[in-house]
């Protein structure tokens, strides 16, 4: 009998993956490759290229156990061909092999050069998802605004999660409003799981010293789960020791307090170690056993059946070109800061280095403090995407794309997002303990030392509003701006237009 060549890719390290149920144990290959194309298209975290490579390690060990046949190359190999598709003809000539089942990447680059293989590939649902790509499109035919919160609530009907004969428990779809609570600092309050790197670990630590030691970001302290088993540790921990506050705090932002009660599992169900619906479970039945508020447990819900879900969708139907869509014509190159550069601004240091250290900021650091500032500072939208895509561990472009170019930068024209989502200084004031050391004050509105979110929040608006004036969302922000004093607006354009120019002088700001 002929093998077959069956891909598994770094992200798609589940027993159940459908190209392996679709393999032959007794003749077919498997094929796992660590190649330069996948740790170079894109300067990653070198965390993100340790924890990818380890658990691929891993991973293969335990279909060996599972009596499959593993054709496995490591990234310092002499004979890597340097890519995935080098690797499949590289294997195919070694085998005899003319047949590559996979199922489906998460990035459209991969779909296209698996497409375009001399061989014949068969590219399989990735099932491991809630929604199909069909079910999705179905969904948003025709519809005018894609909007996420109606999608979810078609995901709950469908898993059944947290519903009560066939309604929302609690009588509502969402308890967002009861999740915008300012953290204080806890010094009692547990951190996220954390692992003890073994001998295979420590070797791929060694190798990711060696060749991507000048990429952006902290390689050790490396705490990440590679195992399924670790994976489900933390995921037990995380349901005992932090989901009880993950709705009220989900929000928050600290300077001493890099995790809060968030649980870091994006990681693991991103690669595949955990699934999806086995997570939204244990939560769903945490709540079920009074162990926590409804508010957690459907907030923690909503991010994952609903909007990492939705993005998917949306990143597929929108095309390959999604990437590279600028509708507010954005072209400020990515400041210095973002990799590290010096920045007066706080808040933007703390999320920055935050980052560098961990390879990971929660959703808000990442909306609001990032993004909003990419957004107002009128940033290319691609280099921030490309940003995203290098420093963050849980970062695969079928995720990261849409919440960048949709959800941060509005580049898609709202598609995502109904209105930008900007703030002023205050919102950072609110949510976090930031603005009390930084250098700008957040209470003045114009001047060098005022906070710059404060004068680049109206000087966003006043530079886009043929735009956005109409929107309905934003008719009273505009209503606002207009009934300010003349001289009171022009001061702020100016302190706006002064903070650019020092910025791409090259000055710290």
């Amino acid at each position: 009998m002929t093998p077959r060549l069956v891909l598994v890719l770094g992200d798609q390290l589940s027993e159940g993956l459908s190209a392996l149920g679709a393999a032959r144990k007794d003749c077919d290959i498997i094929v796992m490759a660590e190649v330069a194309s996948e740790t170079e298209y894109v300067p990653h975290h070198p965390k993100k290229i340790a924890l990818v490579l380890a658990a691929m390690r891993h991973f293969a060990e335990t279909l060996r156990d599972q009596g499959w046949t593993v054709a496995y190359t490591r990234l310092d190999e002499d004979e890597n061909s340097g890519s995935i598709t080098g690797e499949l003809l590289r294997r195919a000539d070694a085998h005899g092999a003319d047949e590559v089942i996979v199922t489906r990447p998460g990035e459209w680059r991969l779909v296209q050069d698996l497409d375009d293989m001399p061989l014949k590939v068969t590219q399989l649902p990735d099932d491991r998802f809630i929604a199909s790509l069909d079910e999705f499109d179905a969904w948003a035919s025709d519809r005018k605004e894609l909007r996420m919160e109606y999608f979810y609530r078609e995901m709950r009907r469908k898993t059944g999660l947290m519903m009560e004969d066939g309604d929302p428990a609690g009588g509502q779809w969402n308890f967002d409003h009861d999740n915008r609570k300012p953290a204080k600092t806890d010094m009692l309050r547990s951190a996220p799981m954390q692992f003890t790197p073994d001998d295979m670990t420590e070797e791929v630590l060694r190798l990711v010293e060696d060749r991507f030691g000048d990429n952006f970001g902290a390689l050790r302290p490396f705490h990440f789960a590679v195992t399924r088993g670790q994976a489900l540790r933390a995921l037990d921990h995380f349901v005992k020791h932090l989901l009880e506050g993950f709705g009220d705090y989900q929000d928050a932002m600290l300077q001493d307090d890099r995790f809060l009660h968030h649980s870091l599992l994006s990681p693991y169900i991103n690669l595949g170690l955990l699934g999806p619906l086995e997570v939204c479970r244990r939560v769903e039945q945490a709540w079920k056993d009074g162990a926590v508020p409804i508010n957690s447990a459907e907030g923690f819900i909503r991010q994952i059946i609903g909007w990492r879900e939705y993005v998917r969708g949306i990143y597929f139907r929108e095309g390959p070109d999604y990437t590279s869509r600028n509708i507010l014509r954005h072209e400020r190159a990515l400041p210095w800061m973002y990799w590290g550069g010096e920045t007066k601004m706080n808040c933007v240091r703390h999320a920055v280095a935050q980052t560098r250290d961990e390879g990971y900021a929660h959703h808000i650091q990442r909306l609001m403090v990032t993004g909003n500032f990419a957004l107002l500072a009128g940033i290319a939208p691609a280099e921030l995407h490309e940003w995203y895509l290098s420093v963050y561990v849980d970062a695969y472009e079928w995720v990261e794309a849409p919440n960048t170019i949709g959800m941060s930068q509005w580049a898609d024209g709202g598609i995502i997002a109904s209105k930008p989502y900007v703030s002023s200084g205050n919102y950072i004031n609110k949510m976090s303990d930031y603005c009390g050391d930084c250098a700008y004050s957040v209470t003045e509105k114009t001047g060098e030392t005022s906070c710059p979110f404060n004068t680049l929040y109206w000087y966003f608006l006043d530079r886009h509003r043929q735009r956005f004036e109409g929107n309905h969302r934003m008719g009273m922000i505009y209503s606002t701006w207009d009934k300010m004093e003349a001289g009171k607006r022009r001061d702020i354009l100016d302190t706006a237009k002064a903070f650019l120019q020092r910025m791409d002088n090259g000055d710290v700001v």
